[in-house]
Parts: C-alpha cells; structure tokens; sequence
C-alpha cells in the first residue's frame, strides 16, 4: 500500500487557503481568551473507520506559529474505534481554538474517504480486483482525497488529464472513432497509458484491435462483464465502472475484471465524525 503523502508543497497549498477563508482578518472569539493562557486538547473519534490526515494537522499548527505541540496515538490508514483518541495538542489556548475547524475538517474528509475505501477495498478482498478512484474529488483537494484513497487500501486513477489517456465518448465521436483516437493518442504520446471506455462488446473488439492498454467496461450488465472477460484474457486490461455500488461491488468483482472503479469513494464521502475538547 502506497501512503507516500502528497508533496509538502501541495499540503501547504491546501491548509494556507482554508486558513485564510476561515481566519481571514483574524480569529475574534479566540480574542477572547488571555493571550498566555496554555491548554492541553485531544481529538476523538465518535465513529469506527479509518484514520487519515496527520500531515495536514501538522501544517496547520506549523502555519500558525508552530507553538502547538502534537502528539499522535495512531498513523494514517490505521483503523479507529469509537471513542478512541487520535491526537492531542498542548499550547495556547488561543492557537489551538483558532486551529480547531481547520485541521478537523481536513481530518474528518480524509477520514472518511479513506474510511469508504477500506469498506469497498473488503468486500472485494481475495478477488484479484484492484479498486481505483476517479477524477470526481473537491476542486482542490485532489492529490488529498486521492491519499486518503491509498491510505483506505485503494489505488489512484489517473490524477489530471495530463499523465493518462482515457479516450471517452466524446472523445470517440470527435476523434473519428476509436481506432483513430488510439492511433493518435499513441502517436503524440507514446510513452502514456492509453485506455478507452466502451460501451458494448463491439466496442471493446476495435479497443482491442487497436491495441488501448485499458478498456473501461461502462454500465455493462453482469452477463456482458463476464463476456468481455472471457474475450480479453491476455489482450487487454479491464476496468469495470458505472452504477458501482456496495450491493453490486463483490459481484463485479468476481466476474475476473482487472480494475473496479468508483466515483463514490470521493464524491459521496460521509465525514468521520471527530471531536476536539479541551482537558481540565
């Protein structure tokens, strides 16, 4: 399981902007506490899943002085139980106020992305199937979520549309068809993937013919799945998508399909439930 985090730069990017929308001109509550005042705080968990987030958490007390100190009982992708402490913060009580919703909310996202993860990652556990996320993330939290995907157990799709091909539709319809698209893609950058959605087992058959790596199987029914499976055994690689949801998830995977791919895992994210409270 790859946990590298995302580059340092990029995290810093993400904690200064919600810092800024938060804060803004300055926290006024936290005013209201002495300015020497210290406190000791710890964040608990009220739900069972899967930690993930910490490198956030630290930027956010780096950014704001870096007089908070952390204290973590448990590292990303590992899993938690209700009640359980994650973290906890010693400083000023002004510093950590201040941090509070912007490093829960970072956790509590990531968290429950990786959570979703590590659920779907289960039920397909001994399949042979790997399950990747999509491009549908937060407008720049993408490098993040896609994290907290690895942390959950999962692996990462493209991450822009700069370091793959996945020739679409209308990519198909513009391009003159999926032989051409191909042809194309291959000849203005051979050295990326290049994978095309289908939509039926016609379709799949000019993929293949035209040599795509990958072949996203859109919205095909179980029987078709098990069909595409059976003609591309050694000739090119399956990614089944489209309508993926818990109740479907073991099936689809069992049906031999190399690659499982599902939107949920970063757009329809429940937020582990966190609390921060300060110790008397």
């Amino acid at each position: 399981m790859n946990q590298t985090p995302p580059p340092a730069q990029a995290v810093a990017e993400n904690v200064r902007a919600a810092l800024a929308e938060d804060v803004g001109s300055g926290d006024i509550s936290a005013e209201l506490i002495d300015a020497g005042q210290q406190a000791d705080a710890r964040v608990i968990t009220r739900a069972e899943g899967v930690f993930c987030g910490r490198p956030w958490v630290e930027e956010t007390c780096r950014q704001l002085g870096g007089r908070i100190r952390l204290t973590f009982a448990v590292e990303d992708g590992d899993r938690v139980e209700p009640g359980q402490v994650l973290f906890t913060l010693a400083g000023p009580a002004r510093d950590l106020l201040t941090a509070e919703r912007t490093l829960l909310n970072f956790v509590q996202l990531l968290s429950g992305t990786a959570t979703l993860t590590r659920r779907y990652v289960d039920l397909i556990a001994g399949s042979g199937a790997s399950l990747l996320d999509t491009r549908k993330t937060v407008p720049g939290l993408r490098l993040a979520q896609k994290y907290a995907v690895r942390c959950g157990g999962g692996q990462n799709h493209r991450l822009g549309l700069y370091d793959a091909f996945l020739i679409k539709e209308n990519h198909i319809a513009a391009a003159g068809g999926i032989a051409a698209a191909v042809r194309k893609a291959k000849a203005l950058h051979p050295d990326h993937p290049v994978e095309v959605e289908v939509e039926n087992l016609d379709q799949l058959a000019e993929a293949m013919e035209a040599a795509a790596e990958i072949a996203l199987i859109d919205n095909f029914s179980l029987e078709d799945t098990r069909q595409a499976v059976s003609v591309s055994r050694g000739k090119i690689k399956l990614e089944a998508s489209g309508g993926i949801d818990e109740q479907t998830l073991a099936d689809i995977a069992r049906t031999g399909v190399d690659y499982i791919s599902s939107g949920t895992l970063t757009k329809e994210v429940s937020p582990l439930d966190l609390s921060m409270r300060f110790q008397d």
